[in-house]
């Protein structure tokens, strides 16, 4: 894991100047040779309300835009590609229906960019469906017999989750020296990315103040967590978990007069949030992103920024989120594999092509290339990503670069 140098204004400017000059020209006859063959339904499971509904709203503009873009330019071989949406309400038990919707409308893959998923991967795998998408949720995207699934974000998912060296080595050097991280205790990957970053922490050569891995999912109250932070002497935090968490843990820390060197969500990377009530309390936070933020933009972050502009009417300036590129990424790759697949795609042809894809990221967006045929129950050989800092006028890249660690050997936070 790792993290995220140039003004925010000046290299949001060339992203904005950029976007116009990559939009694809489209033969004018594509969309109907798009309408020749079958259509293929693609759907998207996510949390459009409940708990994490404030920050997955926006989800399916990603996902809407990739398929309209590839509907412009003729389909998958002559078959037009049908969205499906589905909201799993941020729910244990509705993600489990959504899933049994999806199958039921006849969706030929799915998309995941759900927090809940983990609770419903049976249903898909016991049907032999296709899934891409985050692996943000849980360890099902490396475990067996879950080898239907493919992240389109990290490739697979190491399910003892190693500790990284990424996090605490950039952290104790921006000048931590107690760390106190939170999770969510229903969430496997919040829980075990609140240990690993302890972890990291502890291995950089500093000191773990809190590790609490028991925050219920959604929690908006922190001073009591703010308090004993306070009396253990932290000047470091790791917040991971959602955006209305994140920022009311951020609040609370400062209304309770902790002085905090560093500070790193792993979500909350968005345009609104510059402009919220939140804002003055993340200042000189680094935010981590996984993906190329369009403050650095290459050939695949204009290509997304121009298709959320023409088909979903997103302007430039609301850049891309994390929950936007994951279903952009989750529907890339699903287009992949049914490319590769041929004119005539099965669902199995789809896993097994996918499984022998030795090269994908997205178009530059992803920080490295993964081998989908050998990453399966692994983690990549480094795990990279972009850090930005808030700063008075918006978020502001630390690097250009992405920034890396690797996973420490024998080392497991599984059991948390």
């Amino acid at each position: 894991m790792g993290g995220r140098t140039g003004k925010f204004v000046a290299a949001f400017a060339v992203a904005c100047a950029m976007v116009s000059s990559s939009v694809s020209v489209v033969d004018a006859g594509a969309a109907s040779r798009a309408a020749s063959k079958a259509p293929i339904t693609l759907a998207l499971i996510t949390s459009l309300t409940g708990e994490a509904g404030p920050e997955f709203a926006d989800t399916p503009q990603g996902f809407l835009a990739r398929i309209a873009l590839q509907n412009a330019e003729g389909g998958v071989d002559g078959h037009k590609i049908v969205p499906l949406v589905i909201d799993d309400q941020t729910s244990p038990t509705a993600v489990v229906t959504a899933v049994q919707d999806a199958i039921s409308k006849g969706a030929f893959d799915i998309v995941s960019a759900s927090p809940l998923f983990f609770e419903a991967a049976k249903y898909p795998n016991q049907q032999g469906i296709p899934v891409t998408g985050g692996s943000f949720d849980g360890p099902e995207w490396g475990t067996q017999p879950y080898t239907n699934m493919f992240a389109s974000d990290t490739g697979s998912v190491d399910p003892k989750y190693p500790v990284n060296t990424g996090i605490g080595v950039y952290l104790k050097a921006h000048g931590g020296t107690t760390i106190a991280t939170y999770g969510y205790g229903i969430s496997p990957s919040s829980s075990r990315s609140a240990t690993g970053t302890a972890q990291s922490f502890q291995r950089a050569g500093a000191k773990v103040g809190v590790l609490d891995t028991s925050i219920p999912f959604g929690s908006v109250d922190f001073t009591t967590q703010a308090l004993v932070a306070k009396q253990k002497h932290v000047d470091t935090v790791y917040a991971g978990m959602d955006n209305n968490s994140n920022f009311a843990l951020a609040k609370a820390l400062q209304d309770a007069g902790v002085k905090v060197k560093a500070l790193v969500f792993p979500t909350g990377f968005e345009a609104d949030v510059v402009h919220s009530t939140v804002w003055q309390s993340v200042q000189g936070g680094f935010f981590d992103s996984t993906f190329r933020p369009a403050q650095l933009p290459n050939v695949g972050t204009r290509q997304l920024t121009a298709a959320l502009q023409k088909y979903q009417h997103r302007s430039p300036a609301n850049f891309p989120d994390f929950t936007v590129y994951e279903s952009w990424l989750g529907a890339d790759l699903m287009l992949k594999g049914l490319q590769l697949a041929g004119p005539n795609p099965t669902r199995a042809n789809v896993i097994k092509d996918l499984r022998n894809l030795k090269s994908y990221n997205g178009n530059g967006v992803l920080p490295n290339n993964i081998d989908y045929s050998t990453i399966f129950g692994h983690d990549l050989p480094q795990l990279c990503s972009w850090y930005l800092q808030a700063q008075p006028n918006g978020f502001v890249p630390v690097s250009s670069q992405p920034i890396c660690g690797h996973d420490i050997p024998g080392t497991s936070t599984a059991g948390s």
